[in-house]
């Protein structure tokens, strides 16, 4: 009796955790109107379900995607789109953008796109070493390599001539770059925070959460940015015991003008929260009204801080109102059914849609998830080419006037779950640019032939695409 009594009340108390872990699955979801992929949400409820002692928990730490409520309010002076057969990706993409709450397009001037490594890391030696007061740095990690160590040496020199250094490196990036010596760095006068440390924020829910952006700015005046961290591989390669590993082919830039103080006021936020200080108000300069978008450019910041998935918005709407082409290098492509589907049927009412990535990645579990999207692309007659090396640059163009450029891959971990940063350009001429900049990557590539895979093979991607919201 007193068995069927201990089974009877664990089997309440147990479906009393189901339900309360659904209910607090749902009722986050619902209030914090955290969409979530379908991947993502099945595993959350069947977790739950099954295993609810583990689930319940992992949700709490990890589950959160939003920091901030979505806004469903539609901006009042957002004008009408015209048709889809006259607008421009450019005034398209603006009009969402404004729609979105995203800031206005800025001025650029002496735009300056790295075609190499060398190049890359000489304009970043050259943004550190001319700073006069101010010099803010934001990363996913900082190597324990030769790069990082002269990184580092560079912002201590500096600091310890005066100029107030401000870096951000993400907490799982911190040990992803090796565990660089922080405290040379902070005993020299430089500010150092972790954005997100697991071992800080793990029952905060952010701690899936991942700051990928990349930047520099210095004196409020310029700025460098792209898809490149703080670590050899990005920009000299690494001699290791064996052999020396090429660098990666990566793309960043340098730029001054209006557009820097977007950026600024963009590392002021991510600051202030992985310090969990206190946001000074955002000081609007006085001046020429905004340019229109077709002779700017402007910050396009993705991730848990935004209300909206930003970046994922103006892909997915691009794809579906470009005429003539759409451009695109990433290291990983794991999109989700919409973003693919957006790709697949600009192929096949005309679109030129091309698509670089290398033959191999550093992450092999991506490089299997990705081929049942490529077979699907290649049969809707898009164009996809395998560079020898590994690529790590990202970069969307289409049609001629809009070229989004920075750190978020065509995965649904960079769509969904970093934060990311992209600047959209909108002049032709500087599209144009970096299309050249993505055929001469191209042109040392070979182009992917699909083939049908085997049941083995098709059993192995299917489990790998079931986790690829993590990949």
């Amino acid at each position: 009796m007193l068995n069927q009594l201990l089974v009877r009340h664990w089997g309440t108390l147990h479906s009393l955790i189901v339900l309360l872990g659904l209910v607090i699955y749902a009722a986050a979801s619902h209030t914090r109107r955290q969409r979530r992929h379908p991947s993502a949400a099945i595993a959350w409820v069947v977790s739950l379900v099954l295993l609810p002692y583990v689930a319940l928990p992992l949700y709490l730490m990890f589950g959160s995607r939003k920091v901030v409520n979505s806004r469903r309010e539609a901006s009042a002076q957002t004008p009408a789109c015209a048709s889809g057969n006259t607008v421009s990706a450019s005034l398209q993409s603006g009009q969402l953008a404004a729609a979105m709450g995203l800031p206005e397009a800025a001025t650029f001037e002496r735009l300056m796109i790295h075609q190499d490594g060398e190049q890359a890391l000489q304009a970043l030696r050259c943004m550190i070493g001319s700073a006069r007061q101010t010099l803010d740095l934001s990363s996913f990690l900082l190597g324990r390599d030769v790069i990082g160590d002269e990184i580092a040496g560079l912002l201590i020199r500096r600091a310890q001539a005066g100029v107030q250094i401000r870096l951000l490196i993400d907490g799982i990036g911190f040990y992803m770059g090796g565990r660089p010596n922080l405290k040379r760095l902070t005993a020299a006068g430089v500010q150092v925070a972790l954005f997100v440390s697991p071992l800080r924020s793990a029952l905060r829910g952010r701690t899936n959460l991942r700051n990928h952006r990349k930047l520099v700015i210095a004196d409020g005046e310029w700025l460098w940015c792209g898809g490149r961290n703080l670590a050899a591989e990005y920009f000299e390669g690494e001699q290791t015991f064996l052999r020396k590993k090429s660098a990666w082919v990566d793309l960043s830039l340098d730029l001054g003008g209006a557009l820097v103080q977007q950026a600024q006021q963009r590392f002021e936020q991510d600051w202030a929260f992985a310090t969990q200080g206190v946001l000074a108000p955002i000081v609007t300069l006085a001046g020429a009204p905004s340019p229109p978008v077709a002779t700017g450019a402007r910050l396009v910041a993705s991730g848990p801080d935004q209300a909206e998935d930003t970046i994922y918005t103006l892909l997915v709407s691009g794809c579906f109102t470009a005429r003539s082409r759409i451009l695109a290098v990433t290291p990983y492509f794991v999109p989700d059914p919409t973003l693919l589907m957006a790709l697949t049927l600009a192929a096949r009412r005309g679109v030129a849609v091309s698509l670089l990535l290398p033959a191999r990645s550093n992450h092999r579990l991506a490089d299997i998830a990705r081929y049942a999207a490529l077979r699907e692309l290649a049969a809707a007659g898009a164009t996809v080419w395998l560079a020898p090396g590994m690529i790590h640059a990202k970069a969307v163009l289409i049609d001629d006037d809009l070229a989004l450029v920075g750190s978020a891959n065509l995965d649904e971990r960079s769509l969904f779950l970093n934060y990311e940063l992209m600047i959209a350009f909108y002049q032709p001429v500087v599209v144009q640019r970096f299309a050249n900049w993505i055929e001469a990557q191209r042109s040392h590539a070979t182009r992917y032939q699909a083939r049908e895979p085997g049941l083995a093979r098709e059993l192995l991607e299917g489990l790998v695409r079931w986790i690829a919201f993590q990949l």
